[in-house]
Formats: C-alpha cells, structure tokens, sequence
C-alpha cells in the first residue's frame, strides 16, 4: 500500500492550514520563539515548586561539563553524601571523576578488544559486528560499571587528580580513541581470520595495542597516582586532617566502606519481552573483563517506586537513570509532563505508551542523576528532589524537581541497598539473568 503526495493533495493541505484561524498567530510564534518556549506552560512552576517532606542533606552540586559522564557522578555523588556525613567534610568535597575516568576507558578498550576477537568469525556485515563498531568505546556506563571500576582500581578525592581539558571536554579524545579501536580491529580480526594466529600471539599483539591506549590516556587525562595524600578540614569545627601515601583501594575502604555487593540495579521495563520479577543483562555490555557483571531485577512501577522511597526514608539517596530530555526545562530544573503542551500547541495526537516508546526507539535511558528527596503526601509521592551534575546555574542550584508522572513515564532505572527487597524480591533477584541483546533499550548508557 503506497501513497505518493501529489500537487492536488498539497493543495488540500494548504487549503486546510489557512482555514484554521490560529495557523497564523502559531506560526509567528513557533518560528520567533521555538517549539519549547511557544508551548511552555507557566503553571508548571508552581505545580512542581522545590519543596519536599523529605529532604536529605547533601553537598555543591558538581558539574560534568561537556562530557558524558553522569553515571560516574551520579554514582559517585551517592557515595560522597555518606562520606561528607560521617566524616564532616566540606560541601564541596568531591571524589576524583577523572580518576574512574581514565581507568574506564583503558579497560573499555580492552573490553572491545575482547568482543572483537570473541566475534572474528562474523562477517563486517552482521548487526553484531555493526554495533560493535558504530562506538568502540563512550563516556557513557551503568552502575554496575563503576561498581567494577571501584573493586578494581579504588578511589580518590578530586584533590589527588583534578580535572583536565580532555575529561571535561571529552570529544576529541573520543573520537581518536575509537579511530584507534576500529583500526586494531581491523588487525585483530585479520590476525585471526587470515593468518590463523593462535590466542598468545593474539593477546602479544592485544597487549601492544593496549600499551598505546594507555598512553593516549596518560597525555590526555594525565597518568593516575598509585598513593596520595588526602587533606581537608571539618565542616563544623575547621579541624584539618592528614592521611598520607594512601592508595586509592585503601581510600575506598577506610573512607567509603560500602559492601558494593549490596547494591542492585532494578529497572522499570513493562516490554512485553521482558518479563516482571525476572533478571536481566546484555551480551557485550560492560568494561572490566571479568568484573561485575551488569544484571538489572524489572518490577512493576509501584514496587519500583517504594523501594526508592524506602532508602530516602533511611536517609540514603538513590541512583537513577531515566530520559532526561523529555519535556525538561533546564534552566528552572523542571522534569514534568505539563512542562511543554507540545499537543496542543500542534493539535496532534503525540502520546505513546511507555512500552511502545521503548519498542519503537522514542525512549531511552539517557542520563543518570540522585534521588535526593521526595515529598509523600498521604504517603504518596507527587514529586522528587533530584540531584544532577550539570552545575549550580541550572535548577534550585543545580537541583532539579520531577514530577512523579514524569517518573512513571521516563524513569528506567534505580539503584537500591538489597536490604529494602522483601523476601520475594531478593529471590527474584537472584536468578540468573536471562540475556538481552547487544542493542535492547536496557542496555543504552546513561
């Protein structure tokens, strides 16, 4: 069934364009303002005004700039907030992004290497493969990433490596870092499909290639400490504190402490592919060969929802990840269904069930943030407080407020203490996790 647009339907068109009254006053306003401020509506400022039942006590909100990692702070602000508590540090304390930074790139590399060779036998033209090369590597990760670059590698105060020009403006290093993937896959996969090299020469030459990587690293992030000094003073009594060629394993341990085991991801999916109280990962999602394994638990929205109330109750924030750039105001910090009347504006029919905006690619996971508050009316949420890593010129100071519609219909994704699962829950998440592929929504990076 085909239908070509001929003069005569353009004539109807336009015809029927020019009988409505409002196409002029619309179209003077659309093409001076945008679509955004033409359809923004003003009672969805005081509809989601920052105030919250509950409300936790957390830091300055850090800045990602122009790179994307905001599931490394999003992930790392959570520590910093139990971290700041126990041990009275300042509000702008921060851990080092740049640190986690660098080592996750090093071993995303080794990762793709990894999947270049487990994958050598298919041809360029498998969807596979495809993937595979679209993006060797990204600033983007899940919790369970950082949980595996933390077991690794540790951490460390933004003091002991700061920020530098490439990790906040990471583009370029990207795009020369996956020029350089894709052409020692050509190589790897030329190794093993043409000349048949057995896996120790295979791994001679992986090694070689990785040794370029990390010095490609090494210039652009500069080279991570092996031991730091850690200094700061107390917030409430200005007591200066000294600890002394630490390494970044024993920071984590003595600072953090956080059994990393304890905390799971529990995803919001109700695709007809994906069952509730089942487990989940993605085949050639991750970063650490041999590190933690990505695995999600899909609940129904309502147990999705309390769990994260749960921990904010405890005084705990909560890890999420959701669509960000759907009708969000940045400026004012608004994540809200009433923010834009794109609908009305156009007079058209734009809503989509959140499984048919997973299914047909017009959601997705995009940006990971923090939970921080929440106000409970008759215990029940009508808004959070949510902690982003966009700065302090956006939102209250960098706090944004989202509506809990827009939770409902945007959110994909907490990170919960197993602790708040009922019995039923921490059985169900301990399945073994039922295998996505490479390019299901699940497996997108915040």
């Amino acid at each position: 069934m085909s239908f070509n647009i001929t003069n005569s339907a353009i004539n109807d068109f336009h015809q029927y364009y020019h009988q409505r009254k409002e196409s002029s006053v619309l179209e003077n306003a659309v093409t001076k303002n945008g679509v955004n401020a033409a359809s923004f509506n003003w009672h969805s400022i005081a509809d989601n005004a920052p105030h919250f039942s509950i409300d936790l006590k957390t830091g300055d909100v850090a800045d990602q700039k122009q790179s994307g990692r905001c599931w490394m702070f999003a992930a790392l602000n959570t520590m910093r907030h139990d971290m700041q508590h126990r041990f009275n540090l300042p509000d702008n304390f921060e851990f080092s992004q740049s640190y986690q930074f660098f080592w996750d790139k090093f071993e995303k590399a080794n990762y793709f290497y990894e999947n270049v060779i487990k994958t050598a036998s298919l041809p360029t033209s498998d969807r596979k493969i495809a993937w595979l090369m679209e993006a060797p590597q990204s600033d983007g990760g899940q919790w369970d990433m950082l949980c595996a670059l933390i077991e690794k590698y540790g951490v460390m105060p933004k003091s002991a490596m700061p920020e530098s020009f490439n990790s906040n403006r990471s583009n370029g290093i990207n795009s020369l870092l996956n020029n350089k993937l894709r052409h020692d896959a050509v190589i790897l996969r030329k190794m093993i499909n043409e000349d048949h090299a057995d896996e120790e020469v295979v791994n001679a030459k992986r090694k070689e290639m990785l040794n370029d990587v990390y010095r490609m690293l090494a210039y652009a992030f500069g080279e991570p400490a092996s031991h730091f000094n850690f200094e700061y003073r107390t917030k409430k009594d200005n007591e200066f504190h000294r600890e002394e060629n630490i390494t970044p394993q024993e920071f984590f341990k003595k600072y953090v402490g956080w059994n990393l085991d304890d905390y799971i991801s529990i995803i919001q999916a109700p695709t007809a592919d994906k069952e509730y109280y089942k487990t989940y990962t993605i085949d050639m999602l991750g970063n650490v060969v041999g590190g933690r394994q990505i695995k999600h638990l899909n609940l129904p929205m309502t147990e999705f929802k309390q769990l994260a109330i749960d921990q904010l109750k405890a005084g705990e924030s909560v890890w999420f990840g959701s669509d960000v750039v759907k009708y969000s105001e940045t400026k004012l910090g608004i994540m809200a269904l009433n923010t834009y009347d794109y609908a009305q504006l156009f007079d058209t029919d734009l809503e989509m069930t959140k499984a048919d905006a997973l299914d047909y690619g017009q959601s997705m996971m995009d940006h990971a943030m923090v939970l921080t508050g929440v106000d409970l009316v008759n215990d029940k949420p009508t808004k959070w407080k949510v902690e982003n890593s966009w700065g302090p010129k956006v939102g209250t100071k960098g706090y944004f407020v989202m509506s809990d519609a827009w939770m409902d219909k945007y959110c994909y994704q907490i990170v919960v203490n197993k602790k708040y699962l009922s019995d039923k829950l921490k059985k169900a998440q301990a399945q073994e996790p039922i295998v996505l592929k490479p390019w299901d929504p699940m497996g997108t990076l915040a």
